[in-house]
């Protein structure tokens, strides 16, 4: 029995070693399969796959070159596209803000006639014959400033450098020019002083009527409804306001003018910058000083009122706002203060304020004829009615000069 169980147990071993091999290999084998499993991570969906500005990205990495200098050309073609999209638009939006401007003011001057006519102002049959007739373009469109005693000072600006009758009217026809004395009406519309225009008027009609009460305190309410009437009436380059008491040289005038003729909003005259007066009882007292600051201090520049001019432009922009204007006592620091604020050119020049003989006489020889002269004593010319004949006489351009000029 001994022997038996002793030759047994090499038997057994050797089945014991074959089957470990086989168990060990079936272990190993599970566990890849196993292992595989697990270990297998599936493609997610809904993310694509390489794109073809990726798989240029990983080229260029490949073949050494840097990633970033591609992001950098990118960045910069997109900039040039965007600024080149950005500059179109505002050339566009400039453009277009143009024309608008150009429309509104057209809208508005026809809208200024419009009621002028339903009104029935003085001027309304000026302004019916230009509105049927069509509106032709003008140079400059001059009003003077007057007012009902003044007679004796208009009549001495018609035999000096305003032409009359048929001089007058070839005047507006060949040069373009309109010239019209300018007044409003009384406090008691229709009385004695009204009916003396209205006679003077049939005479010469050379009168610009205004829907506006005289008086010396209304001159910047009168500078307001002079511009918004005329611009409303004739169609011209430049509105001109002059005083009665000043000698004017038409021709030279409007050489001056033209010179300036392609810019949209200019501001011609003699400018200056005088003290603001809070003194009451002197003359040219400002009673609202205190907006101008501290004591002492000046007005911003503008022109002296004895004559200035405007573009068609700004005298449109006086007719669209005049309702909201500001009125100052003195006109040319109100007309000064219309404009601050706006994109107006100011021309200072100094030919439109010469003096009266031998200032402008001089000026003259020296071939830079003069285009106003007045003293500014006075602020015009002293006792106008009787020496602005003689201040045409040694400082006028000569008529010939008038005929001949080109615009």
């Amino acid at each position: 029995m001994s022997w038996k169980i002793k030759a047994e147990q090499p038997s057994r071993s050797v089945v014991s070693q074959r089957w470990a091999v086989f168990l060990c290999l079936s272990s190993f084998c599970l566990g890849m399969i196993f292992t595989n499993r697990m270990w297998t991570v599936p493609e997610p969906r809904g993310i694509a796959r390489t794109t073809a500005y990726e798989a240029k990205k990983l080229k260029l990495v490949s073949e050494g070159c840097d990633s970033k200098s591609l992001d950098e050309k990118d960045v910069k073609r997109v900039s040039r596209n965007v600024f080149g999209e950005v500059f179109k638009t505002h050339n566009a939006i400039q453009t277009l803000d143009k024309t608008i401007s150009n429309l509104e003011m057209e809208l508005a001057a026809a809208k200024a006639a419009q009621e002028s006519i339903q009104s029935g102002s003085p001027s309304s049959d000026n302004l019916k014959s230009s509105l049927s007739s069509g509106r032709r373009r003008y140079l400059m469109v001059v009003g003077i400033n007057t007012a009902f005693s003044s007679r004796k000072r208009r009549d001495s600006v018609r035999a000096t450098w305003v032409p009359q009758g048929e001089k007058r009217k070839k005047l507006e026809e060949e040069k373009g020019i309109i010239i019209r004395f300018v007044i409003g009406h009384s406090a008691t519309s229709g009385g004695i002083l009204d009916r003396a225009i209205e006679v003077e008027d049939k005479k010469h009609g050379d009168f610009l009527r205004l829907d506006h009460v005289e008086g010396y305190l209304e001159l910047s309410a009168k500078t307001k409804t002079y511009f918004a009437t005329a611009v409303a009436t004739w169609d011209a380059d430049f509105y001109v306001k002059v005083d009665d008491d000043v000698h004017v040289n038409i021709a030279t005038l409007g050489e001056t003018l033209v010179r300036h003729r392609s810019k949209r909003r200019v501001y011609i005259g003699c400018m200056k910058s005088g003290p603001v007066l809070s003194q009451k009882g002197v003359r040219y007292h400002e009673p609202e000083h205190w907006k101008f600051g501290e004591a002492g201090n000046k007005y911003f520049r503008h022109a002296t009122g004895q004559l200035y001019a405007i573009s068609k432009d700004l005298a449109t922009y006086i007719s669209i706002h005049q309702h909201v204007l500001h009125k100052y006592a003195n006109e040319d620091v109100s007309l000064g203060s219309w404009f601050i604020g706006l994109d107006v050119e100011h021309i200072d020049d100094r030919r439109l304020c010469c003096g009266t003989p031998p200032d402008c006489e001089w000026k003259a020889q020296a071939g830079n004829v003069c285009v106003a002269s007045f003293d500014w004593s006075c602020s015009g010319i002293c006792k106008s009615a009787e020496r602005i004949k003689e201040v045409h006489r040694r400082c006028g351009e000569g008529e010939k000069t008038l005929w001949s000029a080109t615009f």
